[in-house]
């Protein structure tokens, strides 16, 4: 908002330099963005309003504002005094709301146009200076009087040409089926059923909020005009101005929330205006269709929680003023003050919002540091945070890097990730179509750096992230891994590039570290190359996948084709289900020895190890000496195997805590493991 200091001090009589009033302004929580000085000791200061402040995208609310920081009178009677001109029905223009639910008012005032002999000819320096200061170029007198009103007020208003309006009515109506609209930028746009238009008998003449119609544009030969100040739902204005493609200085106001009282007024001031600088005589009453009348908000503030809240108390005389200033209507209570909030002021919704209003103007640089009181105990953390912090370190110390990616993702790019193509969930307002799907997993986003990264010149990527993934099922917790490029690049080892099972190393290391024991079994999901893909498991609840990524998938996402990606994705909530309780007790090293035996079988290539192991596992838990560990430490197909078959060496480690085993346990245990593999598996001992 460029505010024109000459046009605010129509409104307060502050003497104060704009610098300073900036910097006042500034410390009660605007954020401007530079003070630019004009002709005459006159400056523009232009303003950063926020979302919540639409009242502030006026001369008059900044106006206000100032008036309050300075404990000045706030006059605006005298920059904006209005046209007696009265309300009734009209018989030049009639006007129906047939949604009253998209536009709670609307008014209309019919005026006649004086002799102009060209667009723009009769409007005064003066407004044509005001205007082109605040950033509007000036146009014709009654486009000016209309963006005048705008900037002065905050009411958008517009103008229509009444003998291009069929039938000398306006209907405030929702589009029809496949109904179009040229707007005044020479645009012919298709609207939609659920937006709001203004329409005469026949045809849409306005996008409701948005942009006015080029049929009925104001021009050198209009005659008679309507003036139209309306309010309407904030939501509607803001869907259609977003799917129209099309933003303005009206729709930004509309869109954060318009005041219902002020469209009689803005009329009332507009055809004064339009009076003063010989446009144009109003013509009749002012048609203002109301149905059901927006009360004002009611507030209660208690003093204790205006106390507690800033940390210190404000006196009452203080509170008082600044309330009043602001423009609510104040009356004491026992404990506080009840307090009725301006139309205007559409942010002000609960009491902590009347105690920031106390705060900003009494001044936060008053208030003296301090602790909130607490009056009772802190809840205690979420768990996840711990298991979020403790999976994040471990994956750092595996040498990954996180990755943080958007929740939002493209349709295609899910797609192949997603179970079935009913989980998949849409998003009804999409930033772009680049972001119209909640993400199912996260690795598309993952993918997506990992090919970034590659393009520009990174050759080794290691990355992970922890977020949310979403479904129609409802939303899970989950860390995902993506790794491309070297495993290894040291001097003494040479370069080694990463594979299967690397991945496989870090999520064993990453179970281990949330409380679970991991088993792996083939897996083929889409987006895995077939045979390179395995599914992670706890006991029998599914945790994840792993393997390596499809080269088509890598390739559509922008990452070379040749390029070998591993990825790997674990649902955190599972696996925290999934946990073994472990107690936090410190074991004691063991006091006896441990025996190892190395074991060499041939077994069918198509088994997979950890079926083996896991039945090792089984039959060494019924052994007379105790086995602590099993591992796969060679694999070998080749001359002396026989085809379709393959020798795996395996390395059994026994230990007792209570006693020192003998050989004898350890052989009969060894024996008893063979048997089983050998009935289970077929295996031959080498």
């Amino acid at each position: 908002m460029r505010l024109v200091v000459s046009w605010l001090r129509d409104f307060v009589d502050v003497k104060a330099t704009p610098e300073d009033i900036a910097n006042t302004l500034a410390l009660r929580g605007f954020e401007v963005a530079s003070v630019e000085p004009l002709d005459a000791g006159d400056a523009v200061i232009d303003f950063e309003v926020t979302a919540n402040r639409p009242d502030c995208l006026s001369v008059l609310g900044l106006a206000r504002e100032v008036a309050t920081a300075y404990d000045l009178p706030l006059t605006p009677a005298k920059a904006t005094a209005g046209a007696a001109v009265p309300s009734g029905d009209s018989d030049r223009i009639h006007v129906t709301i047939e949604d009253a639910e998209l536009c709670p008012r609307y008014a209309a005032a019919v005026a006649d146009i004086a002799d102009v002999p060209g667009a723009g000819v009769n409007t005064p320096p003066w407004m044509s200076a005001r205007l082109q200061a605040a950033g509007v170029r000036p146009i014709s007198p009654i486009v000016d009087v209309t963006n005048y009103v705008l900037l002065e007020l905050g009411q958008p208003m517009h103008a229509f040409d009444l003998d291009k309006l069929a039938g000398g009515s306006i209907r405030v109506r929702r589009a029809a089926k496949g109904e179009s609209i040229r707007t005044l930028d020479g645009v012919d746009r298709k609207l939609e059923p659920d937006m709001l238009v203004i329409a005469d008998r026949d045809r849409a003449q306005a996008v409701a909020g948005v942009m006015g119609g080029a049929a009925s544009e104001v021009s050198a030969s209009t005659r008679a005009i309507v003036f139209e100040s309306a309010t309407f739902k904030p939501a509607s204005v803001r869907r259609t101005g977003k799917r129209l493609g099309l933003k303005t200085e009206a729709s930004a106001r509309f869109e954060r929330g318009a005041d219902v009282s002020a469209p009689v007024v803005a009329l009332q001031r507009a055809v004064a205006l339009m009076e003063s600088i010989g446009a144009g005589k109003a013509a009749g009453t002012i048609v203002d269709r109301y149905p059901a009348a927006v009360q004002p908000k009611r507030l209660h503030l208690r003093r204790a929680r205006l106390t507690s809240v800033l940390g210190a108390g404000v006196p009452d005389r203080d509170v008082e003023r600044i309330l009043r200033g602001l423009g609510l209507d104040v009356s004491a209570a026992a404990d506080g003050w009840d307090a009725v909030a301006p139309t205007f002021r559409v942010d002000l919704l609960r009491e902590v919002d009347l105690i920031e209003e106390v705060g900003r103007h009494y001044g936060f640089d008053r208030l003296e540091a301090a602790f909130p009181p607490l009056t009772q105990p802190a809840p205690a953390p979420d768990a996840r945070i711990g298991r979020d912090r403790t999976v994040r370190r471990v994956l750092t110390a595996a040498g990954l890097s996180e990755a943080v990616t958007f929740g939002f993702v493209e349709n295609k790019a899910a797609a192949p990730f997603e179970a079935t193509s009913a989980d998949t969930v849409a998003i009804a307002n999409p930033l772009s179509a680049k972001f119209d799907t909640l993400r199912p997993s996260l690795l598309p986003g993952l993918v997506d750096a990992v090919a970034h990264n590659r393009r520009h010149g990174r050759r080794d990527v290691a990355l992970f992230e922890i977020g949310a993934r979403f479904t129609a099922r409802g939303e899970t917790r989950a860390v995902a891994i993506a790794w491309t490029g070297a495993a290894s690049d040291h001097w003494k080892d040479g370069v080694r590039d990463v594979d299967f099972f690397d991945v496989k190393g870090v999520v064993e290391r990453l179970a281990e570290a949330v409380g679970v024991t991991p088993g792996f079994s083939p897996a083929a999901p889409p987006y895995l190359v077939a045979g390179h893909g395995a599914a992670i498991t706890a006991g029998a609840a599914p945790l994840g996948v792993m393997g390596q990524l499809a080269p088509a998938i890598a390739d559509g996402r922008g990452a070379p084709r040749q390029d070998a990606i591993f990825v790997a994705e674990i649902d955190l909530d599972a696996a925290w289900t999934a946990r073994s309780e472990r107690g936090d007790a410190v074991q004691p090293l063991p006091r006896h020895p441990f025996v190892v035996r190395d074991l060499s079988i041939v077994v069918d290539d198509a088994l997979p190890a950890e079926i083996i192991r896991g039945n090792i596992l089984a039959a060494g838990a019924a052994a007379p000496a105790p086995m602590v560990s099993v591992r796969v430490f060679d694999r070998y197909a080749g001359k002396g195997v026989p085809n379709g078959r393959v020798s795996l060496s395996l390395r059994l480690t026994f230990q007792a805590g209570d006693r020192t085993l003998t050989d004898a346990e350890v052989q009969q245990s060894v024996e008893m493991i063979l048997a089983a593999l050998v009935r289970e598996h077929g295996a031959v001992l080498r």
